[in-house]
């Protein structure tokens, strides 16, 4: 059974290292407080002059089209609260610049993509089509139309030339390093590499639009999950067609009454985290972006260039270790950790380090008890786990987490960020102990999802996602 933590000590660290504090009742060491703990490396950041590098930063990452925006959505979902507060809404400006980095493009550029690679004319392929972008994407922008038969459309399309400006920027990202890494320390190697990975596959659409019609087929007919269907005969390596899906976006969600965030915030929770454990797939980009609430009540999920596809073994050992941190069983996740080679260095990692490394950044989903989620409680989750500044696990930070795990983990981190900025409220370990333990649903929405599960029995493809994929050989760029 989950250990009982009283939810005030969580309450009463709202910085950096909220989560991680519960270990001071478990071992009963002298620790820093949350609040203490929080000010210190408050403290760190200022003495290293955090905000002038930012600056730099933006300057570097100013004219890299997708890559920018990828750091900028990451930046955004995970509150950067320890921020001194007198340069917060300066950070915030120079924050801004990074997630509103998309290149400035005609209308006639993008149509011109999409005549070129469909070789005709615009009103020969939608009967309609809107000049004005609808949203915004790492890499292009989406526009509303109507096919001929009457069906409404959105339609993703790259802006012209992004597919080499973006390879040619990852090819420069190394020489950037040091530089991101002094404003921005969690932009690890590891992350740099995934974010190369990323951007790669996302860049074609075509075997985006294969994994999206998969997944809606995986998800037809939920009853509070919708996938727009795509049109894989109507996309190519730079254009993406898939059916419109009319809601309510991120920001006007969060202005909901309590009851229906704590709804809603389920709902991303069992998407992004629960399919996971569930189809052993999962979507890698989580992102306030991605998420629409339709007329019906259903959460709409949108972009899937990201999408993974696990090796059942690789799920079954994170369940396995979740199972361990939750029994709080050190001496066992250790060994675990150490025969799968998270952990390569085993003289210098002992098991409580390595327990409470696990739980400063997945203790919120191992309490049972009603937990609120807040972008402090977010943000000093993933800061303590991947910032060399904060001084806790030092030796964790040093080992090198294998790929499958790190997508895994940057999914849950950005999920928990979500439900942060939707500050939601629920008892998320007796949500997650359907998966981590099989136990049958406690909740109305679980309850409702494993009826649906029961008569809709998921049939995975065995080749992997798009996201094993090489890009397919795009056509050439404008520019």
């Amino acid at each position: 059974m989950a250990k009982q933590v009283p939810t005030s000590r969580l309450a009463r660290g709202t910085k950096l290292g909220a989560v991680a504090a519960s270990s001071v009742i478990r071992t009963q060491r002298a620790r820093l407080s949350m609040r203490g703990r929080s000010e210190a490396v408050r403290a760190k950041m200022a003495e290293e002059s955090m905000i002038r590098t930012t600056e730099q930063v933006v300057m570097v990452l100013g004219t890299m089209k997708g890559v920018a925006m990828k750091l900028g959505q990451m930046m955004s979902v995970l509150d950067m609260d320890l921020v001194p507060e007198s340069h917060r809404e300066r950070f915030q400006k120079r924050l801004a610049v990074l997630r509103n980095a998309a290149p400035t493009v005609s209308f006639a550029a993008m149509r011109q993509v999409i005549e070129d690679d469909f070789g005709q004319p615009l009103d020969t392929i939608f009967a309609e089509f809107e000049a004005e972008p609808i949203a915004a994407a790492s890499i292009g922008q989406v526009y509303r139309g109507r096919l001929h038969d009457g069906r409404q459309v959105a339609v993703k399309v790259q802006y012209p030339g992004i597919d080499a400006a973006v390879r040619a920027d990852l090819k420069n990202l190394a020489m950037f390093r040091r530089v991101l890494q002094s404003a921005m320390p969690w932009v690890t190697p590891a992350v740099l590499d995934e974010l190369r990975l990323n951007m790669e596959s996302e860049l074609d659409y075509q075997a985006e639009a294969n994994t999206q019609l998969q997944i809606a087929e995986l998800y037809a007919g939920h009853p509070f999950i919708v996938v727009p269907r795509s049109m894989p005969e109507l996309s190519t390596t730079r254009v993406l067609v898939s059916e419109y899906v009319a809601g309510k976006g991120f920001e006007e969600i969060r202005e909901l009454p309590d009851p229906d965030r704590d709804r809603i915030g389920e709902i991303i929770y069992r998407f992004y985290v629960g399919s996971l454990f569930t189809f052993n797939e999962f979507c890698g980009d989580p992102h306030p972006g991605n998420v629409l609430l339709a007329a019906d009540g259903r959460v709409a999920f949108l972009d899937f260039g990201l999408f993974n596809r696990m090796d059942p073994d690789h799920v079954q050992f994170e369940l396995t270790c979740l199972r361990a941190a939750a029994e709080d069983r050190a001496e066992d996740l250790r060994d675990l950790m150490i025969q799968r080679g998270v952990i390569d260095s085993p003289d210098e990692i002992g098991a409580d380090e390595c327990l409470e490394y696990v739980l400063a950044a997945s203790e919120w989903c191992l309490i049972d008890e009603d937990l609120t989620i807040t972008p402090e409680l977010a943000s000093g989750a993933f800061l303590l786990a991947v910032d060399p500044r904060a001084s806790e696990f030092a030796g964790m930070k040093q080992q090198n987490l294998p790929p499958e795990h790190l997508f895994s983990r940057r999914a849950d981190f950005l999920t928990f960020g979500m439900l942060g900025q939707l500050g939601c409220t629920a008892n998320w370990h007796r949500i997650s102990r359907e998966w981590i333990y099989g136990e049958p649903p406690v909740t109305e929405l679980g309850k409702v999802h494993h009826a649906w599960l029961a008569d809709h029995p998921p049939v995975v493809p065995k080749k992997s996602r798009a996201k094993a994929k090489k890009p397919a050989k795009a056509a050439q760029p404008d520019a």
